[in-house]
């Protein structure tokens, strides 16, 4: 039976809960938004709203799509990291790591596609703060989607590949035990 790595469960559960919480504001936009009638529940993107500019109503204005895109892979995200959580902490599934595995390759993958559409538009949604802003409320919190779930990859993948060898290993000398026998089947 794989181990159910806690912290990864409560990154999981957590995260999940995070990122939905941000799909919210991007699916009820323009309620969302500074001024709007849902704005209270989501009273920190007052100031994300001015950082990150993808959030906010220029880009919702022009129909920009990015965000609602991202927001609905957040989604899909989430019920995965939930099938983890519930096949690796309350049934232990032995597909759990599989299902976890897949799930930071998901947040990684499109956390990286943030990055990298960032970097590619000339930093065009944040490169108009200033380096401290940028720093403390871009890239730190945007960054542990970069570094848990690749924490998530390298720990999960560790305990696929023991599992394979493990197999493969048991295989190997059942397949001997028969020839040895002269058993076929």
């Amino acid at each position: 039976m794989p181990d159910s790595h806690k912290w990864i469960i409560v990154w999981a559960g957590i995260s999940s809960l995070v990122v939905l919480w941000d799909a919210g504001y991007c699916f009820t936009r323009p309620h969302s938004f500074r001024g709007g009638k849902y704005h209270w529940i989501w009273k920190p993107y007052s100031l994300y709203q001015d950082i990150d500019l993808i959030y906010g109503v220029e880009a919702y204005a022009r129909g920009d799509g990015f965000t609602a895109a991202q927001s609905f892979l957040n989604i899909l995200e989430s019920i995965v990291n939930f099938i983890y959580v519930y096949k690796a902490h309350i049934s232990k599934d032995p597909i759990a790591p599989l299902i976890g595995f897949t799930a930071a390759t998901c947040s990684f993958s499109k956390t990286v596609l943030y990055w990298a559409q960032e970097y590619f538009c000339n930093y065009c949604a944040v490169g108009h703060n200033g380096l401290s802003t940028l720093f403390w409320l871009w890239v730190i919190p945007n960054g542990a989607w970069l570094i848990f779930p690749g924490l998530i990859m390298w720990t999960l993948w560790k305990d696929i590949t023991r599992s394979l060898i493990g197999t493969h290993a048991t295989r190997q000398t059942k397949q001997h035990s028969i020839k040895a026998n002269g058993k076929h089947h």
